[in-house]
């Protein structure tokens, strides 16, 4: 492959309004990616929690098993490749599971890593989307305009996947989107979409979004319509909305991710000084 960057994104905890996973799916499907290889779920799950489903094909019964499958794709005309692993939280051995997460990436010479989550927030669905860049080394975080990672408590597979990347001396970032709490289980286009920009954005291609955008109008106006029929929910999300933009200084614009180009000299200048280039 030609210096691929990996997107990863799972369904599950990391997962709020399907918006990370959904984002992933996306631009698999909108690039073409191909699938080159899977990890097999019989270790990883409990099929109690996760369990397969039965579908009908060709007149036969047919099980699909929990995936979480890699592919890739040309990175647009950066010269680069990418690849994709989309699946599904593993409730088992997450040790196991992300060192081969890292064994496939350093087999195909994955240069970067970006893992996409999306978080329940107190945030209202009127307002543009935040996303949020993180990384855990602090070099990374200086090159790339990031954030370092402060959080501490219960992690997901992200954290995990994270933690063993850094070991590894494989360079990640994060990407978090935030969700409304009070509409965390509906799918949230909002969310997929603030994804998707900003990863055009930090590679540098350019994505079309019409579809992304008209579904994230539709549910905006939906959700409006559902909290004014309410008055304490109304009262509750313009609440939301002047904490939001009465607090300027969480903007997202503070922590604005680099364009492509700045990206590919900083990733490349970071791995010359960690020796893995």
């Amino acid at each position: 492959m030609r210096r691929p960057v990996l997107i990863a994104a799972f369904e599950g905890w990391n997962d709020a309004g399907d918006g990370a996973s959904a984002a992933a799916a996306y631009l698999a499907r909108r690039w073409h990616a191909e699938r080159f290889a899977a990890i097999d779920p019989e270790e990883f799950y409990d099929f109690t929690a996760t369990r397969p489903e039965v579908r009908i094909e060709d007149s036969a019964r047919a099980i699909d098993w929990p995936e979480n499958v890699f592919s890739s794709a040309p990175l647009g005309a950066t010269g680069r490749d990418v690849v994709f692993l989309r699946g599904v939280e593993p409730q088992l051995r997450w040790r196991t599971f992300t060192s081969l997460v890292v064994e496939v990436a350093t087999a195909v010479g994955v240069e970067l890593v970006v893992t996409l989550g999306a978080l329940l927030a107190e945030v209202p669905h009127t307002r543009p989307v935040r996303v949020t860049g993180t990384a855990a080394d602090q070099r990374l975080v200086d090159r790339l305009g990031l954030r370092p990672s402060r959080y501490e408590g219960p992690t997901g597979i992200l954290g995990v996947l994270q933690d063993a990347l850094h070991r590894a001396g494989v360079p990640s970032a994060s990407l978090w989107a935030t969700v409304p709490a009070y509409v965390g289980q509906t799918p949230s286009p909002k969310a997929t979409l603030a994804l998707v920009s900003h990863l055009a954005e930090l590679f540098d291609v350019s994505v079309p979004t019409v579809d992304l955008d008209v579904a994230s109008a539709a549910y905006e106006r939906q959700v409006n319509e559902v909290v004014s029929a309410d008055e304490d929910a109304s009262a509750y999300v313009r609440s939301l909305e002047e904490a939001e933009d009465s607090d300027p200084a969480d903007e997202l614009d503070e922590h604005e991710l680099p364009d492509g180009d700045e990206l590919v000299d900083e990733v490349e200048r970071y791995l010359r000084d960690h020796g893995t280039s």
